[in-house]
């Protein structure tokens, strides 16, 4: 047996004699009928969703003024440009441009996904708030089928853009 464990006996796992429980490592929170610790302030609990609304309503309001339709003010897509193929993000600038503006049509003409895209980011928005005002942890567990999901969707999403006859989602 390694030194520096807790185990006394020579059944591994059995921590004593007769099968009694092992003590707890010093690290292990103690047992018993003890309060929870008490909620953070409120205050503390929006600052992590507030602050990454801020940044995100920051950045729509910076291409919401500095048109994406005007050369020069925002880089080219490389496979774009290299290539002559439309990621899925090609139309994403203009997009948001639009759809900061109001321009719902042209959101969804520029880049269909991204708008969807918007609206999956207000309702996780929300619910961080939600839990954030309630005292609740905000925690995802995205499976490895999803992450296979989303990027079957973009998959399909970038073929379908580039064929002729969806030439209704490209840019």
């Amino acid at each position: 047996m390694a030194s520096g464990t807790w185990e006394t006996s020579e059944t591994p796992g059995t921590g004593g004699a007769a099968g009694t429980p092992a003590p707890a490592a010093p690290w292990a929170a103690p047992a018993g009928p003890y309060p929870p610790p008490p909620p953070r302030p409120l205050a503390r609990r929006l600052l992590a969703p507030l602050g990454a609304l801020a940044g995100v309503a920051a950045a729509f309001a910076y291409v919401g003024t500095v048109d994406p339709n005007e050369p020069g003010h925002y880089p080219v897509c490389p496979l774009l440009r290299f290539t002559g193929v439309y990621c899925p993000g090609c139309g994403g600038l203009r997009s948001a441009h639009a759809f900061v503006h109001g321009d719902l049509a042209a959101a969804l003409g520029a880049n269909a996904l991204a708008v969807v895209g918007y609206g999956v980011f207000a309702a996780v928005m929300v619910l961080w708030l939600v839990r954030a005002v309630r005292g609740l942890p905000m925690r995802f567990a995205i499976t490895p089928a999803w992450w296979w999901g989303i990027g079957a969707v973009l998959a399909l999403f970038t073929l379908v853009r580039n064929l002729p006859f969806g030439a209704a989602l490209a840019p």
